[in-house]
């Protein structure tokens, strides 16, 4: 084996130390005081079979003298010390089972934390990739127990290692072979035990897709929002019927890689008894042949038992540690995700207000999952004040162009500029800031009126005046008002007591959402598109005067609403096509008028 192989080896043996920096970083005075009962613990034992062994031979000594009176004040000084030991292991076991439970919480806790934080960071793209989905589900099913467990195996370890050399220095006192036959008995079953460690860990990899399927199902069948159409249209049973194929087909697997694990197990096992049989037999008859006393018998018993037991236990740790050294290349594989958009080392402050507005020049963008172009060479502006409008059908990349600009997305080629700056040399979070956004696949947040509206902005104080507001900006006040509890009423029938909204009752508190943040820039993706035509009115008849000195961009279908647009472009596969005022674009007599005209002739 090379040396850079060996280093790998090695590096890759010890990736169990980052978890237990998590695990200090987690919980540190619970982790101290689960060393200071290891230790303690891993001590008891050999006092108490000490005790057992000094105990047997007073009492065998009593047996043969007429003078108990000196044995017996003895007998009872150690049975005494024997019911502290026993006591205090058993106050230890407690006070360890207390420890445990509450080390494991904060580690969950502060591990759900983590992997929360690294999926707020990575860019919106990775979700947009299945492997990352994959990767997620991994991270999450070994995030909130692995590092914890890890430390678990390695207390066990070192409490089994303590036991263990005791008791070996207790049978190596009577013959080294009886210390050899330990070793040798156990380690079958830890060759078995890494084997499959290997195998179980190569099959969760493989299978996490359809994990992620049958969650998938088990959500379609269990959530509200999937509930009218699955019994509308009679999907129910087939929606099942694919989980319990899904299900039943990892059970079949799971149980063949466990019934063969078992059988190598029993092999093992079978022969680890006949060695330690053997062992014990040897023990029996050196005290048949006088070498031993009773005492030394049952010592002796005792130790080979629990050595058995210790080294059993200590085996299986190593192999426990080396199966969660496996499993944590999915939690480390997570966790090192790096986001692709990243804040610059020195950002340029945001110019407020700005002075000549936003350019794309030349952008062009591709998803990361597919060869087709999303955008292509697009160049338009918003200047400060302006009210620009993207028209074109679903697809054509008009909500892209708005992902580019919150960078959620960098562009492939060309660049995006505020103020002659590009964009990448903004603070991430700054340049969010002076943006508000709405898109037409809004948040339903389940929680009260005033906290959907408070959440477009939640830098200023959740004060009731400002809230209050930006509702009647959206038309959102009065059905507020109408509710049970009014702005205090949980929206969405998730929760106890909650009301739920229509479609564009929900989308009035979205848009609301919008008009709290003080930006220089908003953007309406669909605002209205589920509003009725009076409510639709009422927000746009003074879109000027609620949106103030901001620039807005309108994205919508509604060609009504965007004619007091100050300029349209009309977006087709990527591309901008057309642009100019309402008024240029019907003379044109273009992709824009023929829409326009069709439209206009539904309402005559």
């Amino acid at each position: 084996m090379s040396a850079s192989r060996l280093v790998r080896k090695f590096q890759q043996s010890l990736r169990f130390l980052p978890a237990l920096r998590l695990v200090w970083k987690a919980a540190p005075s619970w982790t101290v005081a689960r060393i200071l009962l290891l230790i303690i613990q891993g001590i008891l034992p050999l006092i108490g079979l000490y005790l057992t062994k000094l105990l047997i031979d007073a009492v065998t000594q009593s047996l043969a003298i007429a003078d108990k009176s000196g044995v017996f004040q003895q007998t009872m000084v150690l049975l005494a010390l024997l019911g502290a030991s026993i006591v205090a292991t058993t106050v230890c076991a407690s006070l360890s089972d207390l420890v445990n439970h509450a080390q494991s919480e904060k580690v969950t806790n502060y591990m759900q934390s983590i992997v929360h934080a690294k999926s707020i960071e990575v860019d919106l793209e990775y979700y947009e990739n299945a492997e990352y989905h994959n990767s997620l589900q991994r991270a999450q099913q070994e995030a909130c127990y692995r590092p914890n467990q890890i430390l678990n195996n390695l207390v066990q370890v070192s409490q089994e290692g303590i036991s263990l050399v005791t008791m070996i220095g207790v049978l190596v006192s009577l013959h080294w072979g009886i210390a050899g036959i330990l070793f040798v008995a156990a380690l079958p079953a830890i060759l078995v035990k890494l084997k499959y460690a290997r195998v179980i860990f190569g099959w969760h990899r493989r299978r996490t897709e359809m994990e992620r399927q049958t969650e998938y199902l088990g959500w379609m069948l269990t959530d509200p929002s999937f509930a009218k159409e699955i019994r509308l249209f009679d999907l129910g049973k087939l929606f099942s019927q694919r989980f319990d194929a899904i299900r039943q087909q990892l059970y079949r697997e799971g149980l063949t890689i466990e019934t063969r694990q078992g059988l190598s197990s029993l092999a093992a096992q079978l022969l680890a008894a006949t060695l330690i049989f053997a062992a014990y037999s040897f023990i029996v008859y050196q005290t048949l042949q006088g070498s031993l006393k009773l005492g030394d018998l049952v010592i002796y018993h005792e130790a080979l038992q629990r050595g058995q037991s210790s080294l059993r236990g200590l085996l299986g740790s190593v192999s426990a540690l080396y199966e969660d050294n496996l499993f944590l290349t999915n939690l480390y594989e997570f966790l090192e995700l790096e986001p692709g958009i990243k804040a610059p080392a020195y950002p340029k402050l945001i110019p407020c207000p700005m002075r000549s507005g936003i350019v794309f020049d030349r952008v062009s963008f591709q998803y990361g999952t597919t060869t087709r172009w999303a955008i292509k060479d697009v160049s338009l502006s918003v200047r400060p004040g302006e009210v620009i409008a993207l028209v074109g059908e679903n697809g054509s990349g008009k909500t892209t162009l708005i992902k580019l600009l919150c960078r959620l997305y960098a562009p492939t080629t060309g660049r995006i500029t505020l103020d002659g700056v590009d964009l990448s040399e903004y603070d991430i979070i700054d340049l969010r800031r002076q943006i508000s956004v709405i898109f037409q696949d809004y948040v339903k947040y389940y929680f009260s009126a005033s906290e959907n509206i408070w959440l477009g902005n939640i830098e200023v104080p959740p004060t009731h005046d400002n809230i209050v507001a930006a509702a009647r900006h959206s038309g959102a006040d009065e059905v507020i008002r109408s509710l049970p509890h009014g702005y205090d009423t949980i929206l969405g029938k998730l929760f106890d007591q909650g009301e739920e909204l229509s479609i564009g009752q929900w989308q009035k508190v979205a848009l609301a959402r919008a008009f709290l943040r003080k930006s220089q820039l908003i953007v309406l993706d669909e605002p209205t598109s589920a509003m009725d035509p009076k409510a639709e009115y009422e927000v746009f008849q003074n879109f000027r005067r609620l949106i103030k000195d901001q620039a807005a961009i309108l994205i919508s279908h509604r060609l009504s609403t965007v004619k007091m647009a100050d300029r349209i472009y009309v977006v087709d596969r990527g591309n901008i096509i057309e642009s100019g005022t309402h008024a240029e674009l019907v003379q044109l007599r273009g992709a824009y008028a023929q829409l326009f005209e069709t439209q206009a002739k539904s309402y005559q």
